[in-house]
């Protein structure tokens, strides 16, 4: 397996003394086990350490992507990952603040497994001396009898402590309460740990900050089975800086698979980065050097209108997703939708994710443009259609209609659609009928 084009750009940043300088001027470290030891770890001889991702849904999101690219730091500094896909522990679902989690099918969980192994392979590299490896919980719990996970794994664990994790007193103190099956969640997870350190020495486990708990369980089973000490890193939960959750459009997940965020989506989501929070987003999700960083922040600062952090944000992700040709399709598209572009030049899926968010009518050949204005609700009536075509302000596949008679033809874009468009930046598609 070849690197990808987005793999073979990727390279630590040389002007820190070491890694965990690095990581902690990203942002990346909110909380640690011990970090000097863990400083000297990282700069010594390779490790391995991994990561768990549960397959509670069909594609990993941009929270998960915080983690991969963890990973990935960390392998090119010379150390040795494990992507941890969760067969069991996706059976059951790692206590949500509020309310108990509902169980997938198991049918589900395991085509969801596939799914999200495809999608961590792109951000690792399978080859060379620290080649990555893929690992499924479901080969080391499926065959544990449940008296051998409460003999074996159990009696190590202090019911007083397992109240004390976060998620589970956020659990107990709801009207929800919380189930004995995602109670023991925990369990399993620090079980995962216990298994990676014995079958490959793995001595290093990272996550989210909200999964500290979780992440500690497995360090201190390690002590008090082995007797040998085990580290963990949390990430923090990545927020804007007006206090709004990061990653959710519109009430949704940003998601890493195309067909539930397309290209084009993505690529919006990070060019609508606020001027507040990019410099911050350019350190967390991109390879840029500390020197190139600091040219994009003052910028920011002295001509923050031309956006240059946000497109270089927007490109550099969606193409570490996606791929390049991806992305240049997707700043074609930008640039086309709005007029400085052909947009009969792009392939139908560019044009499906540039139009798929857009107010859109169904419309046929002959239709009246300005009825298509007021179905699409560019304009609130005929009246206001027609005189917004005659004031020069209405284009389809950016040719200018001037005509207040003008009907719709038959030369659409790729896919069926065409792209209406009012003043320099108000758009709908209309999908033609067949």
């Amino acid at each position: 397996m070849t690197l990808s084009a987005a793999l073979s750009r990727q390279s630590n940043d040389a002007s820190f003394p070491t890694l965990w300088d690095e990581l902690h001027w990203r942002g990346l470290i909110h909380v640690s086990t011990n970090e000097d030891e863990l400083r000297t770890l990282l700069q010594g001889d390779p490790i391995t350490y991994y990561c768990g991702f549960d397959p509670t849904a069909p594609s990993l999101h941009l929270g998960n992507l915080v983690q991969l690219l963890l990973l990935r730091r960390l392998q090119l500094a010379g150390h040795k990952p494990l992507g941890l896909v969760g067969g069991s522990t996706g059976l059951i679902g790692d206590p949500k603040p509020t309310a108990e989690r509902t169980l997938n099918e198991r049918e589900t969980v395991a085509e969801w497994v596939g799914y999200l192994g495809n999608q961590i392979s792109k951000f690792l590299a399978f080859e060379g001396d620290n080649s990555a490896r893929l690992v499924n919980n479901l080969d080391w719990t499926a065959p544990m009898s449940a008296i051998d996970f409460l003999r074996e794994i159990g009696k190590h664990f202090r019911v007083g402590t397992m109240l004390k994790k976060d998620a589970v007193s956020a659990r107990l103190n709801s009207e929800a309460g919380i189930s004995y099956t995602e109670f023991s969640y925990q369990v399993l997870q620090g079980l995962d740990f216990l298994e990676l350190y014995r079958e490959y020495g793995c001595v290093l486990q990272t996550g989210g900050s909200d999964q500290w708990g979780n992440l500690t369980s497995g360090t201190d089973l390690i002590h008090k089975v082995e007797g040998v000490s085990a580290h963990a890193i949390g990430t923090p939960l990545i927020t804007n800086s007006d206090g709004t959750k990061f990653g959710k459009s519109e009430g949704n997940a940003v998601w890493l698979d195309s067909s539930l965020t397309s290209p084009y989506a993505m690529y919006q989501f990070w060019l609508n980065t606020l001027d507040a929070d990019v410099i911050a987003r350019l350190k967390v999700f991109t390879f840029l050097t500390r020197e190139e960083i600091d040219e994009y922040a003052a910028k920011v600062e002295t001509e923050p209108f031309k956006r240059e952090a946000q497109r270089r944000l927007a490109w550099d992700v969606t193409a570490l997703v996606h791929g390049d040709a991806a992305a240049d399709a997707v700043v074609a598209a930008s640039a086309a939708l709005f007029g400085n572009g052909d947009l009969f030049a792009l392939d139908a899926e560019t044009v499906r994710g540039a139009t798929q968010e857009l107010p859109s009518a169904r419309v046929a050949a002959g239709d009246l443009v300005a009825g298509a204005l007021v179905e699409t609700g560019l304009c609130s009536s005929l009246s206001e259609a027609r005189r917004a075509i005659a004031q020069g302000g209405v284009a389809v596949n950016n040719i200018a209609v001037s005509d207040e008679a003008a009907t719709l033809d038959s030369a659409t874009l790729a896919g069926g659609v065409s792209v209406l468009r009012r003043g320099k930046k108000t758009l709908a598609a209309l999908v033609f009928s067949a």
